[in-house]
């Protein structure tokens, strides 16, 4: 492995991409402004930047910028409206909901409107005028689940993840948790602000102490028994670090706040003689983890220098006076305990330290701890990283704090011209450095934004420069990409790291592990796991028809989960089993080739529904029939699996709920003839859904899960070979276009992009490679799909449409069918995509169009 000067392995951190604005006058952007950024669990990144009128100096717009990970060039700009400084940016536990708070004491929430990524709007908002906000925080949902690494070996979900007994801050009746925000001002004030159940805000504000003091740095952290600790500085090293424990309460309709004084500390630098003066100033202050306020991380700093310290709340023993010593002890008494603050562990000398980022992922850390990452090679959630001002970052072990990898900043990256610009001195300091740095949630990316403004997205090596055998390195992204399954996070970070070589393997594997879990897991994970091995197959050439495969399998299961919803029990006081549960069971058993045969078991008034539903959900029964003949048209040519459907081949389950389908279709068929799919067939008395579902279930027969798989006979397959000579076969649209990042981050060269232009995304990747494919060629003048809805939009789409940031599925904004069975279809996606992603819509026309430019020469903020 190559080494470093420094001594240390490469390749710990390296630049993935880097965004930056275009060229624009230095009159008008504020680089001394202190900048923040936050990273949400869906994988959107928020930032802020500063902006000068050019016509009046004075007038400064604060810009919150929101970014898809996937898609930064398409950057969301706000005009804030706050009047000062943005000093805090906040996520909620959903990764939909952002807090930005200032120093004139505002506090805004901003939603998603209509859940589009790129449409936001701040609803709500609390404020304490003229008083700085140092710290803000959600109030913690009593949610928490525990990583267990020394079980990632295992095959229970439920042992290597479990979920933490953890309160909420405040309950509502039933024990439901109340919505909030707490912040802590400048002066000493702790503020709260509860979201009713009516939309109403609730606020109150108290002092954290008697004496209320300045407070230069804050920060919020929670306990289990659901209260909230706060430490604060006056921002002096010489001064104490206080902590407060703060219980919020709801007392006849009013909020209540108490606080109660805890043990303080100083810092070791003031108490060691030859650092005393040397670092005047606490520049940061952080508990190691939201949700432990047992350890806490300080860093003290000089104007070239910084050092930072790690402290750790221990319980002692008092020590008892002689006098008591030799008193015969009570049966049953303790000695008597005192909590006290005890130092882990302090680096050297550091650079001056710009900014902090601590990992996201629940791992406690403790010695046992240590030994588990020593064993297991697991080290993401293990180290903290610092930005220096001379442009460097660190990553440190956040327990021991000794250095586990270093970048040097992006000058390396740069033309030569360019790296001497950048590594000369300005004057007044100005050298490129990070102002703003957050952990991806599975500490596997790294978000940094310089002085510039620009973002740079880093991959962290989850080996941290470790030489791990293959096999190790993917157990390590298999149980990330689980524990993203289980929790619901957007997996983004954790594909930075996969190469194409592991595409195949890691697919397998997971299969694999979901199998073994319960059958109510496997069905709440079901659609997941299909969304995830979708994006991994999309990395590779060798796979890219693979994730055709699973992606048309995420619409067969929502258009039967769909039509299945439709039926109704005959009688109100049926058996326990659903019409759709029994459709299911009788399909199951009854292997005939003959549609009508199968049809007469079932009770075909349990299928009879009023015209409109079923005319208007035509689409999507045409689409299962065009499926279901695509499949058997094409089953002769299925020699290997670069071709998309070859994954439906073997797929008993699949193939079954398509046989399912085509039953109910036929029974609806008989009640209205307008909803049955149009086929074009070469002979007028050919019955078009006799010919599939016979040919279908001799599909079927040979891949049911409860016998061994066989290969199709000759006559199944001279049979499909005579299909396109019955029925028109048409062109499936089996996988949207996605123009995103990831499948170009493959090379190690970072990439450079542009805000506000797609254009500047080069050309490449796995995908791109792949061209030749039918299924990834688009002409010019082919029709445009609604890939949610199954109808043409035209080549030309006049409808405003939105397209997941994902995996690239477009559909029109606004419905243009009225009735109840096509909404409740819709209601489907109005959050999420059919890849199960984040909230992931942009609203375009083509259908992606040019984001809003974050310098607007408006100065109100968007409605």
């Amino acid at each position: 492995m190559r080494k470093e000067p420094c001594g240390r392995p490469a390749g710990i951190m390296e630049l993935a991409y880097v965004c930056e604005w275009e060229k624009r006058p230095k009159s008008v952007h504020c680089p001394s402004v202190p900048l923040v950024c936050s990273w949400s669990c869906r994988n959107l990144v928020a930032f802020t930047t500063d902006l000068k009128n050019d016509s009046d100096d004075t007038d400064v717009s604060h810009m919150i910028h929101i970014i898809d990970t996937e898609h930064p060039w398409d950057v969301y700009s706000i005009n804030s409206g706050h009047s000062e400084v943005i000093s805090c940016l906040e996520w909620d536990q959903s990764g939909s909901r952002l807090l930005s708070a200032d120093g004139d004491g505002q506090i805004k929430c901003w939603w998603m409107s209509d859940h589009l990524v790129n449409s936001w709007e701040s609803v709500l908002s609390s404020s304490v005028d003229g008083d700085p906000i140092v710290a803000l925080s959600w109030l913690h949902n009593g949610v928490k689940l525990a990583l267990h690494v020394e079980m990632s070996g295992s095959t229970n979900f439920g042992e290597k993840f479990s979920r933490v007994k953890f309160s909420p801050s405040l309950t509502l009746f039933g024990g439901k948790p109340m919505e909030g925000w707490l912040a802590v001002t400048v002066s000493g004030l702790v503020t709260v602000s509860l979201l009713k159940p009516g939309g109403a805000l609730l606020t109150a504000s108290e002092s954290l102490c008697r004496l209320r003091g300045r407070v230069a740095l804050a920060d919020i952290a929670f306990t289990g028994g659901g209260n909230i600790v706060v430490a604060a500085t006056d921002g002096s090293s010489s001064s104490p670090v206080q902590f407060y424990k703060v219980v919020v309460s709801v007392v006849s309709e009013k909020c209540r706040i108490d606080t109660e004084l805890l043990p303080s500390l100083f810092l070791r630098c003031t108490t060691d003689p030859l650092r005393r003066e040397k670092y005047p100033a606490v520049t940061h202050l952080k508990f190691l983890t939201r949700e432990n306020s047992e350890q806490v991380l300080l860093c003290a700093s000089n104007q070239s220098g910084s050092i930072v310290e790690c402290w750790s709340l221990r319980k002692e023993g008092l020590p008892v006076n002689n006098i008591f010593q030799h008193r015969s002890p009570v049966v049953g008494e303790k000695q008597p305990t005192i909590l006290k603050w005890r130092i882990l562990t302090t680096t050297s000398d550091l650079e001056r330290v710009s900014a902090v980022a601590l990992p996201k992922l629940p791992i406690s850390i403790s010695n046992t701890d240590l030994k588990v990452a020593s064993d297991t090679k697991f080290c993401p959630g293990l180290g903290l990283a610092l930005a220096f001002h001379d442009g460097s970052i660190q990553i440190l072990h956040r327990l021991s704090l000794h250095t586990m990898g270093v970048f040097y900043g992006s000058s390396s990256n740069q033309r030569a011209g360019e790296e001497l610009a950048i590594k000369r001195q300005r004057p007044g300091g100005a050298t490129l450095h990070f102002k703003a740095l957050q952990f991806s949630w599975t500490s596997l990316a790294l978000a940094g934004v310089d002085n510039h403004g620009k973002l740079h997205m880093l991959r962290v090596s989850p080996s941290m420069g470790q030489v791990l055998e293959m096999n190790t390195t993917l157990r390590h992204l298999l149980f990330l990409l689980e524990y993203c399954m289980v929790t619901g996070y957007d997996w983004w970070d954790v594909l930075l790291h996969v190469q194409p070589s592991m595409v195949h393997n890691l697919v397998e594997k997971l299969h694999e592990e979901y199998m073994r879990q319960n059958q109510a897991l496997q069905q709440v994970l079901a659609t997941r796991i299909v969304a995830v091995k979708a994006s991994l197959c999309k990395l590779s050439t060798a796979t890219a028809a693979r994730a055709c495969d699973f992606h048309a399998k995420l619409l067969l299961i929502a258009i039967s989960s769909t039509l299945k919803s439709l039926l109704r029990p005959h009688v109100l006081n049926t058996p326990d089993k659903s019409p759709g549960d029994r459709l299911a069971e009788i399909c199951s058993k009854n292997s005939d080739t003959d549609i009508d045969k199968v049809m007469i078991n079932l009770k075909t008034e349990e299928f009879v529904l009023d015209g409109p539903p079923l005319q208007s959900l035509q689409q999507l029964i045409q689409w299962v029939g065009d499926f279901v003949l695509y499949l058997l048209a094409n089953l002769p040519n299925q020699g290997s699996m670069v071709r998309p459907g070859f994954g439906f081949m073997r797929d008993g389950a699949s193939l079954g709920m398509l046989r399912e389908m085509l039953v109910m279709i036929r029974i609806w068929g008989l009640l209205k003839p307008g909803c049955l799919p149009t086929f074009t067939a070469t002979s007028d008395n050919q019955d078009s859904m006799q010919l599939l579902f016979r040919l279908l279930t001799k599909l079927w027969l040979c891949s049911r899960e409860d016998g061994p798989p066989q290969d199709p006979d000759e006559s199944l397959i001279d049979e499909c070979c005579l299909l396109p000579s019955q029925l028109l076969v048409p062109s499936m649209d089996w996988l949207p276009v996605n123009d995103g990042i990831i499948v170009r981050l493959q090379g190690k060269q970072p990439i450079r992009l542009q805000f506000g232009k797609a254009s500047s995304l080069p050309t490449g990747g796995a995908v791109a490679a792949a061209a030749p494919l039918e299924l990834f060629t688009r002409s010019p003048g082919s029709q445009k799909m609604d890939n949610l809805r199954c109808v043409h939009m035209g080549v030309c789409p006049t409808e405003e449409s939105k397209a997941c940031t994902r995996c690239g599925c477009v559909t029109m904004l606004r419905s243009p069918n009225k009735t109840n069975a096509m909404k409740q279809w819709e209601q489907r996606w109005i959050k999420n995509c059919l890849c199960g992603g984040l909230s992931p819509y942009m609203t375009s026309r083509s259908p992606y169009m040019t984001s809003r430019s974050p310098y607007m020469t408006s100065r109100s903020p968007p409605t």
